[in-house]
Formats: C-alpha cells, structure tokens, sequence
C-alpha cells in the first residue's frame, strides 16, 4: 500500500528535519522536486535542497519541527508547524546568539509515489530574526 501524503509529509519532518537525517532527502523528495518560499528563488530537487537543510541543522543543532495539523486533499498535504530551538551555531549567516527560537510555519506538499515532488513553504522568519535580535520588532520602540 502506497503511503498517503499526510504520512509521507510527517515523515519528512521526523527525518529530515528532528532527526537531522540528509539521506531521507533523497528518500521522500523527488531529484527533480520543486520547493517553493525557502530561498527567495525555487529550490530544484533534493541535491539542491540539502545546502539549505545543512545550514538549518548547523545553526540550530536542537530545533524541532511539531506538526500541530495537517489536511489532506488528493494528492496535496498541508501541515501546520511550530518550530523551537535554540540558535548555537554560526552557519546562517551571523554569529550565533545562544537565543531561543519559537515560531510557526505552513508547508503544502504534493505527493506522488511516496515522495514530494512539489511543496510551498510559508515560514515566519521575521519573527525568528526578531528573536535572535537580527530585526527589530516595530512593538519595542
């Protein structure tokens, strides 16, 4: 039995992402796979997208992604998710802060054989940034 997006997009976040595992990249992301809302432009497929995992796990070496929802239509999977770690590592772009990070995001995949061949991301990073003191926020004057 084929596995159904919601499990393969759960399974995505507990490899890939909780677990730290690069290999299911390549496992549950088709090589041709497109990844909208992580880098400004497409990421195409999942040789492409591992440089993105890799800087997320080197600056956040304790993060969890909790997946609070998902909904499922057809072939598309859409998950809420509330992320928390601590920045301890220098790999984003900036020193780290040793500060604590806690926000949430959206991800709709579709899948097809058991692998994502498509997903958007919508991430709030803006509040990541204001909370490793990268931004200001407009409410702290």
């Amino acid at each position: 039995m084929a596995a159904t997006p919601d499990a393969v997009m759960r399974q995505w976040f507990k490899e890939v992402w909780n677990e730290r595992n690069a290999e299911a990249i390549d496992k549950l992301m088709s090589a041709d796979a497109k990844v909208h809302g992580l880098a400004g432009v497409p990421i195409i497929g999942a040789a492409a997208f591992k440089p993105f995992h890799k800087t997320f796990c080197d600056s956040f070496n304790d993060f969890k992604i909790e997946i609070t929802q998902s909904l499922v239509d057809g072939d598309r999977v859409a998950v809420l998710c509330h992320v928390t770690g601590k920045h301890d590592g220098d790999a984003l772009g900036g020193k780290a802060t040793q500060q604590p990070i806690d926000f949430w995001g959206m991800t709709m995949g579709r899948i097809e054989n058991g692998q994502i061949v498509e997903g958007w991301n919508t991430f709030d990073f803006l509040t990541m940034y204001q909370q490793l003191g990268w931004v200001k926020s407009p409410v702290e004057g």
